[in-house]
Order: structure tokens, then C-alpha cells, then sequence
């Protein structure tokens, strides 16, 4: 028992020894400091409030989308695509809102974009700190979009969600996301006027009702028939400054007419070519318009 314990106390004075004599690594000690205060600095970052509030920069914002975005892509990168679909639904709502903020904030600029425009040149002619809030913009997914009457807004580029949620999403989602990329590169209307062709408002039609007979569960069916109205209202009847008919005499332009002719003909099945043809029988009684109206019973939900 002696000689264990001897044993013992020499092998405990030993690794003592040499713990004692062991060089000290200030090197490694920094580098894990170093990490551990880059985690909790990750840790303790709280992105600003998505409602508005004077006291938040533009930096601010740029660091809050940053961070939404690397959520979002987490999330996405282990989610199924159902799963997805709601990350979708939230990243949306709340990027929009700090979108909102940052338009309040730039209120300023937003209502003097379009004064920089010089007609000689037909270009943009912007003073150095536009040029740079619109180089950080990009960064971020967003841009300057004029919206008519003077307006200019801050938008989200148009493919932007389809490029972070393609193919993860499912598939009516993702055909749904690849759509809207499509639509939002151009204006569709400007100063109370239609600025798509009505060849391409036709193809949104169809492009829309096809969704609904292809995903008839989607939870996007609400939102998707709602889109759809409103575009078959325009299509129709025109807006105020690009009109279908002639309001003098009730006579439909020819363009018009000769537009639901093209729908009627490619696609004879449709709701939409069936709602064409019904106009376009209506107009040739010469029934008065706003009794076609009464009877087209066709809503929009602008």
C-alpha cells in the first residue's frame, strides 16, 4: 500500500512539474478570444424595429436587410418547401417595411429624383450623394423606380426573391415567384395609363388563370385571383388615359378588338377568351357602356 501510494504522489508531482514548465500560447489564447467575441458580437445583434423611427440611419436599414437575408437564407438551406413558402411570406413583409422606412427617410430625395433628368442629354445627371445611396441600394437587392407623376419609390430589383428562393420552394410558389420577377421589370402602368401592351396584359391573363387551374389548393389563390381581376378589369375597360373604347360614341378601338380576337382564337377554352367574347358581343348590340359594365359584373380591387 506504501508503494502505491508513493507511486501516486511522485506521478501527481510529475504532472504538476510539468504543467508548471509548460510554455504558455498567448497566440492561440487571442484567436480564441478573438472567436469567441465575434460569436457573442453575432449573438447580441438585434436588427432595428421595422416601424418607422427618425432616429434610424440608412445604415441602419442596410444592416437590418443584411441580416434578414442571412436569416432567410438560413432557413431556406434547411427547410422544406413548405417550410420555405412561409419564409417567403415573412422575409416579404418584413423587407417591405424597412423599405417603407428607408422611403420616409429618404422622403427628400424620392421627391426630387426625377428633377435630375436633363432633357438635352435625355439622361439622369445626379449629385454625388444619390449616386452613392443608389451604389448601396444595389448592394442590398434595391433600386430608384419612377412610378409616374413625379413619383419615384424605393423598390426591391425584380428578380431579387427568385433568386434567393428558386426551386425551394414549392412548385406554385416557385412559379408564382418567377412570374412576379417577370412583371416587375417594367412599370405596368404610369400616370393613369396602361404601359404594357395589350398583347402582354392578354399573356398575364392567361399566364394567371392557368396558375389557378394548375394549383387549385395554393395558398396563393386569394392573392393570384385578386391579381387577376384587377388585370381582366384593365383589359377590358382600359384605364383613364389608355381607354379600350372610344367614350364619345362607344366604339371599340381596333386594337382592342383585334387583341380579343388573338386571345379568342389561341386560346378558345379560356375563362378569359369566354369573357372576350362576351365583351366584345355586348359592344357590337351596341348596348350602352355602362350597362355592359352592369353586365360584364367584372370588379376591380385596386
Amino acid at each position: 500500500m506504501i508503494k502505491k501510494s508513493l507511486a501516486v504522489c511522485m506521478l501527481s508531482v510529475l504532472v504538476f512539474s510539468c504543467k508548471k514548465e509548460a510554455p504558455e500560447m498567448p497566440e492561440t489564447k487571442m484567436a480564441h478570444d478573438s472567436i469567441a467575441k465575434t460569436e457573442v458580437k453575432e449573438d447580441i445583434f438585434k436588427p432595428i424595429d421595422t416601424a418607422y423611427s427618425p432616429a434610424y440611419k440608412t445604415e441602419d436599414y442596410m444592416k437590418a436587410l443584411q441580416y434578414y437575408r442571412t436569416e432567410a437564407e438560413k432557413e431556406i438551406a434547411a427547410g422544406s418547401p413548405e417550410q420555405n413558402n412561409k419564409v417567403y411570406e415573412g422575409y416579404v413583409e418584413v423587407r417591405n417595411k424597412y423599405i417603407q422606412g428607408l422611403s420616409r427617410l429618404h422622403t427628400d430625395i424620392l421627391d426630387k429624383y426625377v428633377n435630375y433628368y436633363d432633357s438635352d442629354s435625355e439622361s439622369y445627371k445626379f449629385p454625388e450623394q444619390i449616386k452613392d445611396l443608389a451604389a448601396r441600394f444595389k448592394k442590398e437587392g434595391l433600386e430608384f423606380r419612377e412610378v409616374g407623376e413625379g413619383m419615384t419609390e424605393i423598390w426591391s430589383v425584380p428578380n431579387y426573391y427568385y433568386l434567393i428562393f428558386k426551386n425551394k420552394v414549392t412548385p406554385d410558389y416557385n412559379a408564382y415567384i418567377a412570374q412576379m420577377a417577370i412583371e416587375a421589370k417594367d412599370n405596368y402602368a404610369v400616370d393613369a395609363g396602361l404601359v404594357i401592351s395589350w398583347k402582354e396584359l392578354g399573356n398575364r391573363l392567361i399566364f394567371w388563370e392557368n396558375f389557378m387551374k394548375k394549383y387549385p389548393q395554393s395558398p396563393l389563390l386569394k392573392t393570384v385571383k385578386k391579381d387577376y381581376n384587377n388585370y381582366l378589369y384593365d383589359y377590358l375597360y382600359g384605364m383613364d388615359n389608355t381607354p379600350t373604347y372610344e367614350r364619345a360614341d362607344g366604339k371599340l378601338y381596333d386594337e382592342n378588338r383585334n387583341e380579343y380576337n388573338r386571345i379568342i382564337k389561341k386560346y378558345p377554352g379560356s375563362y378569359t377568351a369566354k369573357r372576350a367574347q362576351e365583351f366584345l358581343n355586348l359592344f357590337d348590340s351596341k348596348i350602352p357602356v355602362d350597362q355592359i359594365r352592369e353586365k360584364m359584373n367584372v370588379v376591380s380591387n385596386y
